[in-house]
């Protein structure tokens, strides 16, 4: 991929909602890819768009709603239409979109709304590549020809200090399990219902007490709790891969970031939403040598949910790039 590779960027369109997108807080997946296409020194752009193998649009549906979108009327159409023009536009200016019906074109966007936004043409919907946070294949992701891209909540746009260099692998993590977070979406509530307040061993809260730290909470757990909200994404996958804590997926129709390539089950646990009254069980009967594995594995995998700036070999732009590679090379095949 890393020889071969080429990627050319749309340059229709007029910032900010097109060639610019969030660095930080909890879109900075969506801005960071932007960016690195638009203005990075990588080796995968080319100026030459009879000799690229894919085709980037480079619009932020997270910029779509700060600018488009009428706050509390939950109208999507605004979005729509907006994809809905620049495929129109796109497809009239050059010949590429028309070739495949879109099949080797794609978007990118870490907002919970990109999926809806993508509806507004069919093709885009059906036939592009979609790299989504919003990863939910009961909602029309498809694997197959998705990307499913980590969800990075960069306060400020950096990595919390506490979660740059964890504590050595024999530090003491005196609690089990650890999770804080609202009661959105369906799976909180149950979570909350059998575990909050209910075991010294566990400790999950709706609202994380004032004299606690979020993230020394995390790193003293051996486990974080990781349950879908309103949208089957977390943030918490990724800090829970920062901070060396086991990560306990609790989600219904997720497709995991980067599954064509990495066994998440070398490096987290999932668990049924049936199965959270038996949460603390099924936690206790992973064996000290199996809990060491997993860590094992954190830390084989960390390098690839890192936004590096400049991008390094491995990290989470040449990840994504090499999901989208896998679904160009599926096109081919087909």
């Amino acid at each position: 991929m890393e020889r071969r590779f080429k990627i050319y960027v749309y340059q229709e369109g007029e910032p900010p909602i097109v060639h610019d997108g969030p660095c930080k807080d909890i879109y900075t997946s969506e801005g960071r890819f932007i960016h690195e296409m638009e203005h990075g020194n990588n080796k995968f752009r080319t100026s030459n768009a009879q000799a690229a193998h894919v085709y980037f649009m480079p619009f932020s549906v997270t910029w779509m709603v700060k600018y488009l979108y009428k706050p509390n009327t939950y109208d999507l159409t605004p979005l729509k239409v907006f994809a809905s023009d620049y495929v129109k536009l796109i497809s009239t200016r050059h010949p590429f979109w028309n070739r495949t019906q879109g099949a080797d074109h794609f978007m990118l966007s870490c907002h919970d709304w990109a999926p809806h936004a993508s509806r507004g043409d069919a093709f885009l919907y059906n036939t592009s590549i979609r790299a989504l946070c919003n990863a939910n294949s009961s909602e029309g992701f498809n694997p197959q020809k998705d990307v499913s891209l980590p969800e990075i909540h960069l306060y400020g746009g950096i990595v919390n200090p506490k979660l740059i260099s964890p504590p050595p692998s024999n530090t003491s993590r005196p609690y089990l399990a650890f999770f804080a977070g609202g009661i959105h979406g369906s799976i909180r509530p149950i979570l909350l219902k059998h575990w909050k307040g209910t075991d010294s061993d566990l400790h999950i809260y709706e609202y994380l007490p004032k004299d606690q730290d979020y993230y020394d909470s995390m790193l003293r757990s051996k486990f974080c709790l990781c349950p879908s909200g309103y949208e089957v994404a977390s943030p918490r996958i990724v800090e829970a891969i920062y901070a060396e804590c086991i990560p306990v997926i609790l989600s219904d129709h997720y497709v995991l970031p980067f599954s064509d390539v990495l066994r998440w089950d070398v490096f987290s646990i999932q668990v049924d939403i049936s199965e959270i009254p038996r949460l603390k069980e099924i936690l206790l009967a992973v064996s000290e040598d199996k809990y060491m594995r997993l860590k094992e594995g954190l830390r084989a995998v960390r390098r690839h949910f890192v936004l590096n700036q400049p991008v390094e070999r491995f990290d989470m732009f040449h990840m994504i790039l090499h999901s989208v590679w896998l679904r160009r090379l599926n096109l081919r095949a087909r």
